[in-house]
């Protein structure tokens, strides 16, 4: 019974080593899965790219910051679940991007990702988007563990500007 009993106490150590190594502030986190956020991009248009008011900020409409190797298209037409799924992730680096620069560089200010809302360039008889969305749904859950959960609409439309595959705005509650 004792052996037993060492078990467990090894067991409970060994997790517990495992939840202190794994980095809890979002920007190491994303360090540690490879991500570095780019610089964020200019607004298009007559908008600007986040507001703030209160303990919320609201982020305008991105899509892939990084077109390299992202394909331009419909989602069930020119699109892979995949590719769209690549790029929903890719539109959520840079909504991060963008973020990070309205905190200031700490991600650590959020208390959660309320809403993700995410516009899917999509053919008549694609009704996939939200295995798209995901994308970026689940990168927000590995950057910031239950505070990246979120409330979500994956919304398929004819077609977006510049022929992107995706472009998702985000509300996020944040400290002082």
């Amino acid at each position: 019974m004792m052996y037993y009993g060492k078990m467990l106490v090894l067991v409970l150590v060994l997790l517990v080593q495992n939840v202190l190594a794994q980095p809890s502030h979002p920007n190491q986190k994303l360090k540690s899965l490879g991500i570095t956020l780019p610089a964020p991009g200019k607004p298009v248009a007559n908008y600007v790219k986040y507001v703030r008011t209160g303990n919320l900020i609201f982020l305008s409409g991105h899509g892939p910051c990084n077109l390299e190797g992202i394909p331009k298209g419909q989602l069930g037409r020119e699109l892979t679940i995949a590719q769209g799924y690549e790029a929903a992730k890719q539109a959520g680096i840079c909504l991060l991007a963008t973020l990070n620069d309205a905190l200031e560089g700490d991600l650590s200010k959020v208390v959660r990702i309320v809403r993700v809302f995410g516009l899917v360039s999509s053919a008549n008889d694609f009704y996939d988007q939200p295995k798209v969305m995901n994308g970026c749904s689940d990168l927000m859950v590995e950057v910031f563990g239950e505070k990246g959960k979120h409330v979500r609409a994956a919304v398929g439309v004819n077609v977006l500007p510049f022929n992107i595959p995706v472009e998702i705005e985000m509300v996020v509650e944040v400290q002082d």
